[in-house]
This record gives C-alpha cells, structure tokens and sequence, in this order.
C-alpha cells in the first residue's frame, strides 16, 4: 500500500533512475544518501546551546570588568574596521556548514515543489519584514520607556540581520527530531544559501533604511563577501577537492567528523569575546536582554505559523512541510553575529541583540518541534484524503 504522505505531492516525484540503465551517472542517486548523512541528531552542544551563551556571558563579562586589557587589546586588531580576532573565529563557526552542502542536491528542486515554495516565499518575501515590523513594534513602540531610542535602533537593526538570512546549519537538527525528509531539507538549504548571495544585501539595506539606521554600501557589501561569499566558495571548492583526493567516505566519516568542534569553538569564544566588550552595557542594563527577546520570540512562533498553516492549507507531506516550516523559524545567527560586529561594532546593541537570538532559539525551537511531532496526525489524515 503507497504511503498516503506521499500522494498529494506526486507530481513531485522523480521517476525510478534505475529504470533507464543510469543509476550509477544520475546525481539524484545518491541525494538521499547524502542528506541522511547530514543529519544528526540533537548533540549536547546543540541541547544546551542556551546554556552554553548564559556561561559565555558571565565568562564574558568577567573578563571584560576583570581583565579590560583584553578586550581593549583585541578591539583594536582591527583592519578595514574588520575585527580580526572576531573575523577568525567567525569563520570557523560558518566554514563547517558551508562545506556540508552539497549543491548538487538542487537538482533534487522538482521533487518537492510545494515545499520549496513555501520555504522560499516565507523566508524572503515575509520573515525578513515581520521581524522588522514585530522588533520595531516591541523595541520601539511598547517598550520605549524603558530603553533609551537610539539604543532601540541598534536592538532593532540586530533582529533585521536575524530576520534576513533564514538557517544553514541547526535546520538539519530540526529537521531531524520532526521526522522530516532529510533530501528535502539539503535541497532548501542549498537553495536558500545561494539565494542567500543576492538578497541579504538589498534587504539588510532596505529595513535598516526603514528604521533610519544607515549603513554605507560598501560596509554591508564587505560583511558580505566576508561572511557569505567567501565562506561558501571555500567550502564548495574545498568539499569537490577532498571529495576527489580521499572519497565521499572519507569526507563524511573522518574530515566531518574532525571538523565538528570547529564550529562550537568559534561559537562559544566568539560570545566570551563579544560580552567581553558588552560588559557594562549588560550590567548596567540587564532587562534589556528579557525585553530583546520578547520580539524575537513572538516573530519565531509567528513565521513558524504561517508556513506550517500554509504548508497544511495546501496538503504538503509532513515530513515536507515540518523542515520547511523549521528554516524560516530559526535563524542563521552566526551570519548575523558577524554581520552585526562588522557594521555596528563589538560595543553595539546590534550585536547584543544578535547574540539574544542565540540565547533563545534553541528552546523556542525544540516548543516548536513539540507542536510539529503533535500535529502530525492531522497533516497525514488531510493528505490521506487529499
């Protein structure tokens, strides 16, 4: 008996590649193959991610009021208003993801139509302008007695880097723990990582220029290239060229492996560095972080609901329209992170609020896998009838 998840998205299947004598030359072969292995389940960095941001902060802190030469010292390793020690460490958070994608996996694009849509629509034409409209609506609006307002525009330019570039890497945990289809989520993220070169730019520029916060292009343009373009092209030329020298196996089993704690080094020194610089601000303002977070939790559930609802509305498979769902959900902070220090400064209240959304997504993410696994039943009796 077919899978009856299956049927409403029949036109997106592909037909059988063994069925022409090619499946050893079709790409599509080994699409499922690759995507199980860029699952994993969710780890104890990734479980206690909030944790791990709290302790950064306290470390952080410490050092700053402590030991300020060290903050003082790092600042000014700065070229081209770059922070080198900050750019380093950056791009060991985004280098590990960058190599895992596979982009021949978009050819993979027609299985699933529907749910591509729903995740390229939702995280480029609608998150990026909720999340400057619920941040704004929250940091400048309801909560301006409490901070001061061109504090609020550094709070909201932060939720506009959040918003801007939907997730690369925790996608794949998501995805994960809801039973999604691990080929579809390569797919989205692949597609949404290149989609991501041209369009993080403009809408940065756009909403920034909304809340009268003005970047100058080449700025925003350098974090770019730095963050995004050169990261990426590193990790595609370096994955074809190990792939080539070692195998497929090999990439997978040991440089993967080996490479894993890269990116919660990064991360986690990053954030002791970046609140070693944020010190007096924290501790003179601590409810500001409860008041950031307030915006950035809200827009989480909210985006999450309108491409769940739509996905549902338009009887995708489950395990199509939970990871689709997911993407637009969470949030690539460490691009954010980086994006935030490089335009505003490590002392910035952009980078204070780009770290919140560290704080919080983990949690808010796994309430949300809750609601994904609980709802199941009703996607696979909707399609059923579909």
């Amino acid at each position: 008996m077919p899978d009856p998840t299956a049927a409403p998205d029949a036109t997106d299947a592909s037909p059988d590649p063994s069925a022409n004598g090619h499946s050893e030359t079709n790409p599509l072969n080994t699409l499922d193959a690759t995507a199980e292995k860029a699952q994993e389940g969710l780890g104890v960095f990734e479980r206690y991610l909030s944790l791990w941001v709290a302790l950064c902060i306290a470390a952080g802190v410490a050092i700053g009021q402590l030991i300020p030469a060290v903050p003082n010292v790092l600042g000014e390793m700065e070229v081209a208003q770059v922070n080198l020690p900050i750019a380093v460490l950056i791009w060991a958070m985004i280098y590990p993801m960058m190599v895992q994608v596979d982009f021949k996996s978009i050819l993979g694009v027609r299985r699933h139509p529907k749910g591509i849509a729903v995740t390229l629509v939702v995280n480029w034409l609608i998150k990026p302008f909720t999340m400057f409209g619920v941040a704004w609506l929250f940091l400048k609006g309801i909560f301006a007695p409490f901070i001061e307002p061109a504090v609020a525009s550094e709070y909201v330019a932060g939720a506009i880097l959040l918003g801007a570039a939907p997730c690369t890497a925790m996608v794949f945990v998501w995805s994960y723990l809801t039973d999604g289809d691990p080929a579809y989520t390569l797919v989205q993220v692949s597609i949404n990582d290149l989609i991501m070169l041209v369009a993080f730019a403009p809408i940065v520029a756009f909403l920034l220029g909304l809340s009268d916060v003005i970047v100058p292009w080449d700025t925003l343009l350098l974090s770019v290239g730095l963050y995004i373009v050169i990261p990426l092209v590193a990790g595609a030329l370096s994955r074809i060229w190990i792939i080539r020298a070692k195998g497929e196996e090999w990439f997978d089993d040991v440089f993967l492996e080996r490479l894993g704690p890269v990116t919660m080094v990064g991360l986690l020194l990053t954030l002791v560095l970046l609140f070693s610089f944020q010190g007096e601000v924290i501790l003179q303002n601590p409810l500001h972080i409860a008041l950031i977070a307030v915006p950035l939790v809200v827009q989480t559930f909210f985006v999450f609901a309108i491409a769940y609802g739509w996905a549902y509305g338009w009887r995708v498979p489950h395990d199509v329209a939970a990871p689709a769902a997911m993407i637009g959900a969470s949030n690539f902070f460490e691009l954010a992170v980086a994006a935030a220090i490089a335009m505003f400064g490590v002392a910035s209240g952009a980078a204070l609020a780009t770290v919140v959304g560290v704080l919080v997504e983990v949690p808010v993410m796994l309430a949300l896998v809750r609601i994904a696994n609980a709802t199941r039943p009703q996607f696979e009796s909707r399609t059923a009838t579909a």
